[in-house]
């Protein structure tokens, strides 16, 4: 794997990204706004599942489609910006917890959206919605900490 994170990190658009005055700054600013619609719109869906009301305030599915949105600016972003210091992120262990909370809300997600998301479920629904909050928080902690 070392030969690949070289190579990313010796590659033309890394290298672009790393001279550019402007460009590290604006990905990374392309990247947290879509955190901020990805997380955002996980924890508002999770807030309203742990809510004690019947009635939902905002529709899951306008959540989802901002959600799908953020995920689209999040990706790319996060892999330019990883190319710039794949070397080192590589070894870092706050970069490998950041990736493996990201399975594991994914996972968390993709098992509530096929088995949980049905009225008969609501309990379990909930603890997915608990753990969908400290997954999203930690994996924001994790990508601050990258910074230091």
């Amino acid at each position: 794997m070392t030969v690949v994170f070289r190579w990313i990190e010796a590659s033309s658009v890394a290298a672009a990204i790393r001279q550019s005055t402007w460009l590290y700054p604006f990905i990374e600013i392309i990247h947290i706004l879509g955190i901020v619609l990805v997380a955002g719109g996980a924890i508002l869906f999770d807030i309203q599942l742990l809510s004690t009301t019947s009635k939902p305030v905002i529709d899951s599915r306008y959540l989802l489609k901002w959600s799908k949105r953020g995920l689209i600016m999040v990706i790319p972003s996060g892999l330019l910006l990883f190319s710039t210091n794949a070397m080192a992120l590589s070894n870092d262990p706050v970069f490998g917890m950041k990736l493996l909370l990201l399975l594991l809300a994914a996972i968390n997600a993709w098992i509530f959206h096929i088995r949980v998301y049905l009225p008969a479920k609501w309990t379990t629904a909930r603890y997915h919605a608990i753990a969908s909050i400290i997954l999203w928080i930690s994996i924001i902690s994790c990508g601050r900490l990258l910074a230091y």
